[in-house]
């Protein structure tokens, strides 16, 4: 995004309703603290705890530390926005900003896809789990994600920095986003438009065949089972991550499908804040109130808190 005259953007929020301003601090703060202590709870306690040492568990304590990756680069910012009243953000924070919230974003796909695959190891191929996934596997999928959420980002954002901003320095939007900059640009944003689209398509289409296939193979065998007990505990190793990729594609899907043009703007900035502050907020609740290891691990946590305390 090549800067012409423009050195500063302006961003215009949520809503320009001041009473509304209040009510949004609020949800936010809490949304985006209670993301924060969910999901840090839950990678201190897989570095904590000996029984949280599988590769399940390793995903999810980098699944975690990306959801903090991706709530903190654009919430904060918001908030000292509503709190302040200064609305204005620096071009190289800007462009900061979106590439860090789409690389999170990104990566977070690729790494759903390598969870649902671990998942499918373990139902499928139980004898074998252990050797399939040992931690130089974990370590090299979970390299491959970022990797891949780099390469992905790469194009798009190596166009976007040759747009060149010359009259409207509005963004009507909470943070700084590739469709809402695109709108201000004076540059031809055609070739932009159809790199992202290329991008996000191959994105989803890689990413959901990966996972549908694993739950494909994942359902077969679960319904070999002899036993209904055992059927119930398998899908129950499932059930939490089944959740979290219906929010997560179900919300992406819903973006690209709006109505009409009118509502594109509204719609997209609410779907936005709801993807960035309440989904990392509920991702840790989702494993762990249906998980029985981590409200074990959990529990155990508070009590050696709680000892300790009594102990000073």
């Amino acid at each position: 995004m090549r800067n012409a005259t423009i050195t500063t953007f302006i961003l215009l929020g949520l809503t320009d309703d001041p009473q509304l301003q209040v009510p949004i601090f609020i949800f936010l703060f809490i949304t985006y603290m209670l993301s924060l202590t969910g999901n840090l709870t839950i990678i201190t306690l897989t570095f904590m705890d000996p029984h949280l040492k599988t590769p399940m568990y390793f995903f999810l304590k980098n699944f975690s530390f990306l959801e903090i990756s991706f709530t903190s680069a654009c919430i904060p910012r918001y908030l000292y926005n509503i709190a302040t009243g200064d609305q204005l953000i620096t071009y190289t924070a800007c462009v900061t900003q979106v590439f860090f919230t789409d690389l999170c974003a990104v990566t977070e796909f690729f790494l759903l896809a390598a969870m649902s695959y671990d998942r499918y190891v373990a139902i499928c191929k139980p004898l074998h789990y252990v050797t399939i996934m040992s931690s130089r596997v974990c370590r090299i999928l979970i390299t491959s994600c970022w990797m891949a959420g780099l390469c992905v980002l790469i194009p798009p954002l190596s166009v976007g920095l040759n747009l060149k901003f010359c009259d409207s320095n509005k963004i009507d939007h909470f943070g700084c986003d590739a469709f809402p900059l695109m709108k201000i640009t004076c540059s031809d944003t055609w070739f932009m438009e159809q790199t992202i689209i290329i991008c996000a398509v191959l994105t989803l289409n890689i990413t959901l065949t990966c996972v549908v296939l694993s739950y494909t193979y994942i359902i077969k065998t679960i319904f070999r089972f002899p036993t209904v007990q055992q059927k119930k505990k398998a899908f129950s190793t499932c059930s939490s991550h089944m959740i979290v990729v219906s929010i997560t594609y179900g919300t992406c899907i819903f973006i690209y499908m709006n109505p009409t043009a009118k509502e594109e703007v509204t719609v997209n900035k609410v779907v936005s804040l709801l993807i960035s502050s309440v989904s990392p907020t509920l991702n840790p609740f989702i494993y762990t109130l249906r998980n029985n290891q981590v409200k074990k691990a959990f529990k155990y946590f508070i009590k050696r808190i709680a000892l300790f305390s009594c102990k000073r």
